[in-house]
């Protein structure tokens, strides 16, 4: 019998071939994949939207000149409207889906209201909506050739410019991918 591999806490980063618009020279950190499907954020879609502007439309008050700074990302195409809060330390939030025991995943408003009030997470980064797979899905997407995967890095995930995730993620593997062919090739 076969074991499934997961890749809960992985990046999985788009083979430069994939050209579905949602997903396109994307970097998707998966927060949980498992035989049910698998749910991911990707990491390096800003949208043209701050988190001061979101907590402000959330009609939460802060006065953290630093969030004017931070942007919001698209996470994925399911569930444009929800706001996904990934961060570092886990904390105990309204409804987190503890990834690791240094990730989680936090869907409540009690999150960003400790953040606009300075005592949220230390490390964090907000998007809207998420990357979701059925069973199997995603494994098969695998096979196709159209993701790479490799261990989230903490550093990309939270301080590498948006602009650079792609190909910081990559070149954790020691893979540049722009010198890669567009071709897949299966024996």
């Amino acid at each position: 019998m076969t074991q499934s591999t997961y890749l809960t806490d992985q990046f999985l980063i788009a083979m430069p071939a994939l050209a579905d618009p949602n997903f396109f020279q994307t970097v998707i950190y998966i927060g949980e994949h498992n035989a049910n499907g698998a749910l991911g954020l990707v990491i390096n879609r800003p949208l043209n939207l701050s988190l001061e502007q979101l907590l402000d439309h959330l009609k939460i008050a802060t006065d953290r000149f630093d969030l004017t700074k931070m942007p919001v990302y698209s996470g994925g195409p399911v569930q444009p409207d929800q706001g996904f809060v990934l961060h570092s330390p886990v904390g105990h939030w309204g409804a987190t889906l503890r990834v690791t025991d240094r990730l989680g995943i936090t869907t409540s408003r009690d999150v960003l209201q400790a953040v606009a009030d300075g005592q949220g997470p230390t490390h964090l980064l907000v998007a809207l909506g998420y990357a979701g797979w059925g069973p199997g899905q995603l494994e098969r997407e695998m096979v196709e050739n159209s993701w790479l995967s490799s261990p989230a890095d903490l550093d990309i995930l939270f301080h590498a410019p948006s602009e650079r995730r792609w190909l910081a993620a990559a070149a954790l593997l020691g893979i540049d991918l722009n010198l890669l062919s567009t071709d897949a090739g299966h024996a």
